[in-house]
């Protein structure tokens, strides 16, 4: 995960614990489903744990749960989340795993900071014979008219194409992951939550394209939502709406 961008969180690494959205049970379910068993004693590694949101819900299906983070910072705040899981240094591109080692490989929101090309093979090297490979991101619901329109916003400050609201058909979805010629499956899981303005703004705050910026014209930027977000929510209670948009690679 060699980009600036990808090695950004390492400067907000405890307001992305904090912040940052989880993922909704049904998303361990579908994983589940194609694995062919449960989690619970399942050999599992997490790659680009971050600070161990995915982790957490891995261990807790039951998963024998190892991570994988190249950060220091993120690492740190994993260790301070998770102290009896074990965190190895290390990305997705080159795995410091046994060959045959795991039943499951997860990817959280990392396998984009990954070259498909390294990655992939890793994956398949590291994984059983009868192992799968999950990755997933919660992504925007552009049906929701001021979550659509805060991404516009966002965008534009950081200098970037807001993303189509018209999402990919699986086999486009399947190429883009660079997984084509792999048994791919994929679902898509709607799912919310509530959460404060201040809890809001601060996950808006640890998006890599936002962290790269320069900070003064980050707190302007965020101080302008603040007031956008008062007007339509005056008791500053947010509801964000996500759809996990996941993809299972063998089981």
């Amino acid at each position: 995960m060699p980009s600036s961008r990808a090695q950004s969180f390492n400067a907000a690494a405890a307001r992305y614990a904090a912040s940052r959205p989880s993922y909704p049970p049904a998303l361990l379910d579908f994983i589940e489903e194609h694995l062919g068993r449960r989690l619970a004693g399942a050999r599992v590694a997490d790659v680009g744990a971050g600070t161990g949101i995915g982790t957490a819900l891995l261990r807790e299906r039951g998963a024998e749960v190892i991570a994988v983070e190249p950060g220091g910072a993120m690492a740190a705040e994993f260790r301070r989340s998770l102290p009896d899981v074990p965190v190895l240094r290390g990305d997705g591109n080159a795995l410091p795993l046994a060959t045959a080692s795991h039943d499951l490989l997860t990817y959280a929101q990392s396998w984009q900071w990954t070259d498909p090309t390294r990655s992939v093979p890793e994956a398949l090297r590291v994984l059983r014979p009868d192992g799968a490979l999950a990755i997933w991101w919660n992504t925007t619901a552009f049906d929701v008219p001021w979550i659509r329109a805060q991404h516009a916003r966002i965008a534009h400050h950081c200098g970037t194409e807001p993303r189509s609201a018209t999402r990919p058909d699986d086999d486009t979805a399947i190429r883009l992951a660079g997984l084509t010629g792999l048994r791919v499956v994929r679902r898509q899981i709607r799912w919310s939550r509530v959460i404060g303005l201040d809890a809001h703004l601060d996950n808006i705050s640890t998006r890599s394209a936002f962290l790269v910026l320069d900070q003064a014209r980050n707190r302007a930027f965020l101080a302008d939502e603040r007031r956008r977000l008062r007007d339509e929510f005056p008791e500053e209670r947010i509801e964000e709406t996500y759809l996990v948009d996941a993809l299972v690679a063998g089981g």
